[in-house]
């Protein structure tokens, strides 16, 4: 009968389970690709604020950036907390344009921390005591969440880019309060150094 083929269910299972496992392995290779890069990006920042000689060390020039880093946070941290109330209210093309914001801002925070960095070295708390220990604890959470936040925040967006909404959810549970974490506290660890 010419039903035989067209109407085989083992078919149709077998090509949904090689389809599955193609995307599978493009998924594999996107996450590693975002793995790669960020990895390289978070070797870049350590040699750049460790290792790499300030241009400008007297802090001559651009002395506004710390202050404008923390003002991107402080948006960003805006953006996601409004993305996140979006969703709830089940207004994707809301969540989408706010979480976009958010990933805008947090980009133009990392060109302008670069630029910051790369003119000005590394910057010293100058408190002592009980609030120096607040200080670096706060600041060393910010830092290491900050390098589990960049992969985990492209991913995110590769998932709701790509349409594989169910992926999205799953790390996105995770992705928002780190990223809202490390935002926050960015402005945090400013206003500490500034007072």
């Amino acid at each position: 009968m010419a039903c035989d083929q067209a109407c085989d269910p083992t078919r149709d299972a077998g090509s949904i389970l090689r389809r599955s496992m193609q995307v599978g392995a493009s998924n594999q290779k996107a996450v590693a690709a975002i793995l790669t890069i960020s990895g390289l990006a978070t070797l870049f920042l350590l040699w750049l604020i460790y290792i790499h000689p300030a241009a400008d060390a007297e802090h001559l020039h651009l002395r506004f950036l710390p202050a404008l880093n923390a003002l991107w946070n402080g948006l960003s941290a805006i953006a996601l907390v409004t993305g996140f109330w979006f969703i709830r209210q089940r207004d994707i093309a809301a969540h989408r344009a706010s979480m976009m914001t958010a990933f805008v801002f947090s980009s133009i925070f990392l060109v302008s921390y670069i630029v910051n960095h790369a003119l000005h070295g590394e910057s010293h708390f100058p408190g002592h005591g009980p609030i120096r220990t607040v200080y670096l604890s706060i600041l060393l959470s910010h830092v290491l969440l900050s390098v589990v936040a960049l992969p985990m925040v492209l991913t995110t967006f590769f998932f709701s880019l790509t349409g594989r909404f169910s992926e999205h959810r799953k790390i996105a549970r995770f992705t928002f309060p780190i990223w809202l974490y490390v935002s926050v506290t960015g402005v945090v660890v400013y206003a500490m150094l500034a007072a």
